[in-house]
């Protein structure tokens, strides 16, 4: 894990926006398209107000989510309505997105299908992921019902999964899919998450699932 601490938050924000739209323009350099694969919530929507104006063949980008809540876009609480508000707006609106959600069928009915989808997007070549305090990264939560399925080596690319205390079903990418990523950056702001962070690296994945993605990955953090 490589660390990069910031003096301020928006220099971290315009920061990672220019250093994944270098990666994304590298990857489109030599392979007809590229896979990003960012999360949803609010922290990375600076990242992405910047993302989205970069001069890049967005026609040549795929996007996913790496984890969503079971529920309709209308709802304000859908990760892909956050995302079409945010990131896939300006130059990106010409990417193509690749929403989880599917109206009139559970989790665990869409999640093979779901899985057939992602896999012929991998490996993703751009992953931006988020940290929680309990040091939770897309929908791998401690204690989450389905996190040891998630977290298996054999995992399927997306499964279902239902964090702890919330009422909502969620799917997310699964260990294998986020540890293969070919360039994975982790935003993480504030002294909670970065204690957090000291914490994860004497924890199992089990225990602290940030940890599954640990190895080859980048954390962007400012107080």
């Amino acid at each position: 894990m490589r660390f990069v601490e910031y003096p301020d938050r928006d220099m971290m924000m315009i920061d990672v926006a220019n250093v994944l739209a270098g990666e994304i323009n590298a990857t489109l350099m030599h392979e007809d398209r590229c896979t990003l694969a960012v999360p949803g919530g609010t922290t990375p929507g600076p990242v992405f107000q910047s993302l989205c104006a970069a001069k890049l063949d967005w026609s040549r980008v795929d996007v996913l989510l790496t984890d969503e809540r079971w529920v309709d876009e209308g709802d304000p609480r859908s990760n892909a309505r956050l995302l079409r508000q945010t990131l896939l707006t300006n130059r990106a609106a010409a990417a193509r997105f690749h929403p989880f959600y599917r109206a009139g069928q559970s989790p665990d009915e869409a999640a093979p299908d779901l899985g057939d989808m992602v896999t012929r997007l991998l490996p993703v070549s751009v992953l931006l992921l988020g940290m929680g305090a309990d040091m939770h990264t897309a929908s791998l939560f401690p204690g989450a019902d389905g996190l040891g399925a998630a977290l298996a080596s054999d995992a399927p690319p997306v499964l279902p999964i239902t964090a702890p205390g919330s009422g909502e079903a969620r799917v997310t990418l699964t260990a294998p899919v986020l540890d293969g990523a070919m360039s994975t950056h982790v935003l993480v702001t504030g002294a909670e998450k970065h204690a957090a962070l000291e914490r994860a690296a004497q924890l199992t994945p089990a225990e602290a699932p940030i940890r599954s993605v640990w190895g080859r990955a980048t954390v962007h953090w400012a107080a």
